[in-house]
């Protein structure tokens, strides 16, 4: 075990001085097996100094100091003055982001998926608007910390599941319980429109089991209209239905409604039945989101793309298709962000660490270096409702954000500290224990 407790005054030079540093007494590096411990409250005021800052919302900064108080990003410049007794950090050479934000996972909702026991994403029935994924997170996940190796520190989770899924919850990838991780709950109502749309709209049994669908979510949405009005008009009287009251945010427009489509008729069947009812559409998948470009830019309706290692959805699609879907819609000017690469994707929570990895992927086949980053920060800060919080390098966000020792779309780059609210991040994680335990076993060879 090593320890270091540096004096108040010094400045602190490196990455990893720099953890030893914001810890303010004393912090252990534990090569054994250990869970990740939470960080704590941030005392005393931390500046970066001389890093490449990638601000998202602005021009990056060469050279830059960033300074952060209280969880909260308080100044961005050269040279910047700060209070005394304040933390430094040296980031020559480095790279300071925004943490990335996974926008749609099951993380903290499955563990192992062959053992029942660990996943908890799906409920019983094809009608769940009441289920809330945040009362199932596990903290203790070990899939938690692999993320956050990998510079994500924000995640939208969401339950599986036919039909009407559940509620989502926006959440941070740190803390001792899902309070405490907490950014935003109900981040949305999650609905698997591929359950309604029928594939082949010549079956006529296909377009019965659509009509009559579509006639219990119409159902279940006028009930909860009705159950909101009586609730107003006889609080004191009206028994409360949990069901229908995790729909009134959706009927109020507070919250989304993240649909999943990527065929073409099930996003314009979803966007045209979002339009009816007034509600916030979100689309998650959009495979096919390119061919209904106009339709979405026209009812500013964003898409999630669903990853981009994914294979064609059709024998006869260009084999690049998925590569290429974030820079045609960016051309179309349809808002979206990257995200899904730890739900639907091969190896589920525990591929959230691949993020940046699938930004890199379309930016190899034309997205804007800029543009790519954007998508797994800011643009999804945007999608979720959580851009006045995280996503951006901004004066008065929370100081969250990585600091990388190279371009965090490469694979080579690493994550030498984070920062939630301040608070510092534990970097460990099971990946980074058994390649210490492996090393060493194989060195006494």
């Amino acid at each position: 075990m090593i320890t270091k407790t540096l004096n108040p005054g010094r400045k602190a030079f490196g990455l990893a001085a720099s953890v030893f540093a914001v810890a303010m007494v004393t912090v252990s590096l534990r090569v054994q097996a250990h869970d990740q411990i939470p960080g704590s409250e941030q005392t005393r005021p931390i500046v970066i100094r001389d890093a490449t800052l990638h601000v998202i919302d602005g021009p990056d900064l060469e050279q830059a100091d960033l300074l952060f108080e209280s969880g909260k990003i308080t100044a961005l410049g050269r040279k910047l003055k700060v209070p005394d007794g304040a933390v430094e950090i040296d980031g020559s050479g480095k790279h300071v982001y925004p943490g990335l934000i996974e926008s749609m996972t099951d993380i903290g909702l499955r563990e192992i998926s062959a053992v029942e026991e660990t996943d908890d994403r799906t409920e019983y029935g094809d009608r769940n608007p009441n289920v809330r994924a945040w009362v199932a997170v596990n903290p203790d996940s070990e899939l938690i910390p692999v993320a956050r190796a990998g510079g994500v520190l924000a995640a939208m989770t969401a339950p599986r599941g036919r039909f009407v899924r559940g509620q989502s919850a926006v959440l941070y990838l740190d803390g001792w319980t899902v309070r405490d991780m907490a950014i935003k709950t109900p981040g949305g109502l999650y609905v698997d429109w591929g359950a309604i749309q029928p594939r082949d709209d010549d079956d006529a049994d296909a377009r019965k089991r659509r009509e009559e669908k579509l006639s219990d979510l119409d159902e279940l949405l006028d009930s909860a209209k009705r159950y909101r009005d009586a609730r107003e008009a006889r609080p004191d009287t009206t028994p409360t239905d949990v069901r229908l009251e995790s729909l009134l945010p959706i009927i109020e427009g507070t919250c989304p409604l993240f649909v999943e489509a990527d065929r073409q008729a099930e996003i314009e069947a979803a966007v045209a039945y979002g339009q009816s009812r007034g509600f916030r559409i979100v689309i998650y998948g959009g495979y096919d989101a390119a061919q209904c470009a106009e339709l979405l830019r026209r009812c500013d309706v964003p898409v999630i793309v669903s990853s981009t290692y994914r294979l064609p959805l059709r024998r006869d699609d260009p084999y690049d298709a998925a590569y290429t879907l974030p820079t045609r819609l960016r051309k179309a000017g349809v808002r979206f962000a990257i995200g899904g690469t730890g739900a639907g994707s091969p190896g589920g929570a525990a591929a959230a660490r691949n993020l940046p990895y699938h930004a890199a992927v379309a930016v190899a086949y034309g997205l804007a270096h800029s543009d790519g980053l954007r998508s797994i920060t800011l643009s999804a800060a945007e999608i979720l409702g959580v851009d006045d919080r995280i996503g951006s390098l901004t004066v008065g966000k929370d100081a969250s954000l990585i600091i990388a020792d190279g371009d965090i779309l490469e694979t080579e780059s690493n994550v030498g500290a984070a920062f939630i609210q301040g608070r510092t991040v534990d970097l460990g994680s099971r990946h980074k224990t058994l390649y210490e335990k492996y090393k060493r076993k194989y060195s006494r060879e």
